[in-house]
């Protein structure tokens, strides 16, 4: 073991004079603008950005009252059971078939030996799965 007084990391550092002691403060220069005549003016403070609160924040991320997934669960359950479903449209037309797709905007209703359909949800006024209409 090296002896304490032979090492250069043991020892304290020399303590300072009370008139050496600087106050360190930071200075920040003020920035002038150049006027067109060649003066300089005072800069005007720059504003902050505003920044998002955190009740702003939890809002946005939260689902509106309206939207509570149920329509999506019910979408996503038909879907992967297959079940062939009975879409009745607002002009009366009764369409069958399965439902492959669907967003917020419309469904796409895949029907057996016909072409497939893209419905607008707005134009269907109910549907039921084709089991329970017998």
């Amino acid at each position: 073991m090296k002896p304490g007084s032979d090492s250069a990391a043991v020892g304290r550092a020399p303590a300072p004079e009370k008139d050496e002691f600087v106050s360190r403060q930071l200075i920040r220069p003020t920035l002038r603008k150049a006027e067109p005549d060649g003066e300089t003016a005072p800069a005007e403070p720059r504003e902050r950005p505003l920044r998002r609160t955190l009740a702003r924040s939890t809002k946005s991320t939260q689902p509106s009252p309206e939207h509570t997934h149920a329509e999506d669960f019910y979408y996503q359950k038909q879907m992967a059971a297959k079940t062939t479903m009975t879409v009745v449209l607002k002009n009366g037309e009764v369409l069958n078939g399965v439902i492959e797709w669907y967003d917020r905007i419309c469904i796409k209703l895949n029907r057996i030996g016909k072409p497939n359909l893209l419905l607008y949800k707005p134009s269907i006024r109910y549907m039921h799965k084709s089991d329970e209409s017998r």
